[in-house]
């Protein structure tokens, strides 16, 4: 995980990223994602997804 300056931005990206190819993730990997994400407020993700 990036330090924590970064790490907002990080999963952020992540999420977009999965969400624009469409990708799956499993029960651990979205319990992470969900406990780092309850720490960045008004976060908003902006992706295409790709057809």
């Amino acid at each position: 995980m990036p330090a924590p300056v970064v790490r907002c931005r990080y999963i952020g990206e992540w999420v977009a990223t999965m969400h624009r190819w469409g990708l799956a993730v499993d029960q651990a990997e979205r319990e992470v994602l969900l406990s780092y994400a309850a720490g960045c407020l008004n976060a908003n993700l902006a992706f295409e997804r790709v057809s």
